[in-house]
């Protein structure tokens, strides 16, 4: 008789145990798991929890836990190429004194990186300010 009861996960979670299984049945027992696979499970682990996710697929919980700890350090690390764009600096919207306000066109190039890796960059030639702050907002999560 069996005594493990076999558990309902949500859906999401049994197709990515079935691949593991998959993965488990077409190759040589101790192989690495395949970094397809870590990535399904660390995406898993961001819904459902570590513990959760490494019982389903039968996953050692540190060696889960670790693959989470490294992705998310990867993310918190800007990139060399985008290390000069943390910030964004804005023309005020009216300069006292110089004449320029919200309405005289700036020329600029706006780069953004969502977390999902879609970049957009967009080349503006002549922009005012008001309407490069909108866009900014209309931009934000």
């Amino acid at each position: 008789m069996n005594t493990r009861q076999k558990r309902d996960f949500p859906t999401r979670l049994e197709k990515l145990r079935q691949r593991f299984e998959h993965w488990r049945q077409t190759h040589p027992p101790r192989s690495r798991i395949a970094g397809s696979l870590w990535a399904a499970a660390v995406k898993m682990a961001g819904n459902y929890g570590i513990y959760r996710t490494a019982q389903a697929l039968r996953v050692n919980y540190y060696a889960l836990k670790k693959q989470v700890e490294r992705a998310s350090a990867d993310l918190s690390v800007p990139r060399t190429e985008n290390a000069a764009a943390t910030f964004i600096e804005l023309p005020p919207l009216v300069s006292a004194g110089s004449g320029k306000s919200s309405s005289t066109p700036y020329e600029c190039t706006l780069e953004w990186e969502a977390a999902g890796g879609v970049k957009l960059r967009l080349h503006l030639p002549g922009i005012a300010a008001s309407d490069l702050a909108a866009l900014c907002r209309s931009l934000r999560p």
